[in-house]
């Protein structure tokens, strides 16, 4: 290589070139390639946590910021599996009428299904499971299966003309989370802590906690690209917390070894990554540091998290009896209030066990009892805080369930429903979205959105909007081209807005 193109590269050693190194192998060209490759991305990484390290929302760097944000955090209550919207919020009553006689082929116009529905031609119209009401000042229609966020209803935001592109499970998540189908891309968490840092001083910026309800049989898999950082730096991905007493292994020091010695050996790893980075310049080992440095704080940070003694009874019973229970989704929802009133940005809650393709009679009953009274003891607990304000809840999955029946519609204990892109509903609360709306409709079948249509994009821009940030500009250079949450599509779905 001459040393006109040597230059070109940024590859020059801050010291002499040695003899050995002229032979330039490949570990030594990927090392010094990181210098020029790495800057980019630098001047974000030497602050704390992102652009905005440390700040409130309303210092987002201007590149990023286009109003003033009405939310500070997310809680996102993620119910894998795809809740059936035509059982829970969504309201036909042309379905009950339609129920056992055929799907009407002009539903159908060439849409694709998932294999295990195959062609969807003379498949059978199911009627809700149980009795919809319609719930609060707001009117909004919500099944008997949820009494508890039929008890809200006023709070909440229903977005019932919701469709996606994926018609599978881990697809549908990631398109959701991170904008694209195929894994690889940042998170919705990860692009937050990116763009805004975080408020936390000795707790991750991006949270995510699990569970799936006792004897469910279904077997979704919490695949740790639904919380990635994707060609993000490492340190802006979700840290997950377990399901147990101890939520962060290896946070405690090993017998023999006190705070003061520990404190000595991170100092010194700190040298020795330091000398690396120079050497290196890779990004990642910047993450290294901090990454060891958080885990420091965290040893006194997560065990008084996870302290429920100083909760008032009062406050333990809006979230139901499993609160106590580490691992359950009541005590997630309990710990996601504790993570955001310690300025923790985004905090994921995963619930799986929707998946209802043979068990609306049974593990449907199972699934909104265990997530309908945490859900809504979040938002009351929230609100009486005055934490709802600034803080954006979602609840809802990935798509949704079809209205016809997969299965015999003559077994009734077998009956269920396979997956729906095409229209479904979640609902948001707080964080300046408008309370005691419902916003678009499918048609009278529950079948397609028909009224207002938001594609999975434009709820992500919406989302970002209501943080202060404009889903256009917030971006990362890679492989040549700049990326965003929302690819190049999304517009923000402005009436749903306070």
């Amino acid at each position: 290589m001459s040393e006109t193109a040597w230059n070109i590269l940024n590859l020059k050693s801050p010291s002499p070139v040695r003899d050995h190194q002229l032979a330039m192998n490949r570990r030594l060209f990927l090392g010094r390639s990181a210098n020029a490759v790495g800057l980019a991305g630098l001047a974000s990484l030497l602050s704390r946590d992102g652009f905005a390290a440390g700040s409130s929302p309303s210092a987002i760097p201007a590149a990023f910021q286009h109003v003033a944000p009405r939310a500070k955090r997310v809680i996102y209550l993620f119910q894998n599996g795809a809740p059936t919207h035509v059982d829970l919020f969504d309201y036909k009553p042309e379905l009950a009428r339609m129920h056992g006689r055929p799907v009407p082929e002009e539903y159908l116009g060439g849409k694709r299904f998932s294999t295990m529905t195959g062609n969807p031609s003379g498949k059978l119209m199911l009627a809700p499971v149980e009795p919809f009401s319609q719930r609060g000042q707001s009117g909004a229609w919500v099944s008997d299966f949820l009494p508890h966020t039929a008890g809200i209803a006023d709070e909440l935001c229903f977005v019932k003309s919701l469709h996606t592109d994926a018609v599978n499970h881990a697809p549908a998540i990631s398109f959701l989370l991170s904008g694209a189908q195929i894994p690889g891309r940042p998170t919705m968490g990860a692009w937050l802590n990116y763009g805004l840092g975080s408020e936390a001083e000795d707790l991750p910026g991006y949270v995510v906690m699990t569970s799936v309800s006792k004897g469910t049989s279904c077997g979704q898999i919490f695949y740790d690209f639904y919380w990635g950082s994707g060609f993000l730096p490492s340190r802006y991905q979700g840290s997950k917390f377990r399901g147990s007493r101890e939520p962060v292994l290896y946070l405690n020091n090993p017998e023999g070894i006190s705070s003061g010695l520990r404190r000595h050996l991170l100092d010194d790893l700190e040298k020795l990554n330091q000398l690396r980075f120079e050497q290196a310049g890779d990004p990642e080992i910047l993450t290294r540091i901090s990454q060891y440095e958080m885990a420091y704080r965290m040893q006194t940070s997560v065990p008084e998290l996870t302290d429920f003694s100083a909760e008032p009874q009062s406050v333990l019973d809006l979230y139901g009896p499993q609160v106590r229970e580490p691992g359950t989704f009541a005590y997630n929802c309990l710990m996601a209030r504790r993570l955001a009133e310690r300025g923790v940005r985004f905090i994921q809650v995963m619930h799986a066990g929707w998946d209802q393709h043979n068990s609306l009679t049974t593990e449907l009953y199972t699934q909104c009892r265990d997530t309908d009274q945490p859900s809504a003891g979040l938002i009351r607990d929230l609100k009486l805080r005055g934490l709802l304000d600034d803080t954006l809840v979602i609840w809802g999955g990935e798509f949704g369930r079809t209205p016809f029946i997969q299965g015999d519609i003559n077994n009734r204990p077998r009956w269920g429903r396979d997956h729906h892109p095409y229209a479904f509903t979640l609902w948001m609360a707080g964080g300046g979205v408008r309370p005691g709306i419902s916003h678009g409709a499918s048609d009278d079948l529950g079948f397609n959105a028909v009224s207002n249509p938001v594609h999975v994009h434009d709820l992500q821009a919406t989302i970002l909007h209501l943080l202060g940030i404009d889903h256009q500009q917030l971006t990362f250079r890679f492989q040549g081209r700049y990326f965003r949450l929302t690819d190049v599509h999304g517009h923000v779905v402005h009436p749903i807005i306070a």
